[in-house]
């Protein structure tokens, strides 16, 4: 199918999870209706393509556990997402973020960083309330490594990037919270050790894909990417990255995180997040 039918179908598909995440977010914002976050809060959260808590339901699926059960943790892995965006948005000095204010130019940094360390205590609200400690500590593996993706990003900025520092970035900023997130589906799911490997396998790759592909519209539309990346020698010696190179990447991490997928016995999840992965490259937004 092409681009177009591809995208309806997923959103056909997507829906009914979608829905139900909507509700559990609103539903742990309510408990906060008192603060003065409370606002803010539905501001930074809305809209959204959700593929995060998207990839946690379906994952949990796919090892046969009913995605109702991972609804506070779908609404965790989000909110992680969120307090990325917010301060991402203030380091890049971000004035627009889906077609709206970012959450700084209309808060301020002040209530945008204290904001963002609310969600952190919601995020740890939310940890506590699952059993298995492995909750936390994948969210929190989660946040260390995002923290130090961005960190690294910084002085990426006016200079030639290695190909393999750049995979570290994508692998640390995005695909942490994708890999955290179809992995968390699969812990929390019941899944075995080799479905709970194959699963984080398909995130991180998928996330990298994601980021690659996000990269590849920003360089179409000249907002990023204008000078070439240097390769580093294990892809091409003394070469640069080229838009042709990255979308063959991007096509590659794609394939290796649908490959992840082999260890999942066959059903309707598993196919879906196999036509993740095919939108994960296709997107134009």
């Amino acid at each position: 199918m092409n681009r177009e039918e591809l995208i309806k179908e997923l959103e056909i598909r997507s829906e009914s999870y979608i829905v139900r995440f909507d509700k559990a977010l609103i539903k742990v914002f309510d408990n906060h209706q008192w603060s003065s976050f409370h606002e803010p809060l539905l501001y930074a959260t809305h809209g959204g393509k959700r593929i995060r808590p998207l990839i946690l339901m379906l994952a949990a699926e796919a090892v046969g556990v009913p995605s109702t059960k991972t609804d506070l943790a779908s609404v965790a892995v989000e909110l992680l997402h969120t307090e990325s965006i917010i301060h991402d948005d203030i380091i890049d000095e971000q004035i627009k973020r889906r077609d709206r204010d970012s959450f700084h130019k209309r808060y301020g940094n002040n209530t945008s960083i204290l904001t963002a360390d609310f969600v952190f205590g919601i995020i740890l609200e939310i940890a506590s309330r699952y059993n298995d400690p492995r909750v936390a500590k994948e969210l929190s593996l989660a946040a260390i490594k995002m923290c130090e993706g961005e960190q690294r990003e910084l002085s990426m900025n006016s200079r030639e990037v290695p190909w393999v520092e750049y995979l570290t970035v994508n692998s640390e900023k995005t695909a942490a919270l994708f890999q955290t997130s179809s992995k968390l589906g699969a812990i929390i799911g019941g899944g075995n050790e080799e479905e709970i490997d194959g699963l984080a396998g398909f995130g991180v790759n998928l996330g990298i894909a994601y980021q690659i592909h996000d990269d590849i519209l920003d360089w179409e539309t000249d907002r990023k990417f204008s000078n070439d990346m240097k390769l580093s020698s294990d892809i091409q010696e003394n070469k640069h990255v080229t838009l042709t190179k990255l979308k063959e990447m991007a096509n590659v991490y794609a394939e290796n995180a649908k490959n992840s997928l082999d260890v999942i016995k066959d059903s309707e999840q598993k196919e879906f997040l196999h036509d993740l992965a095919d939108f994960t490259i296709r997107r134009d937004y």
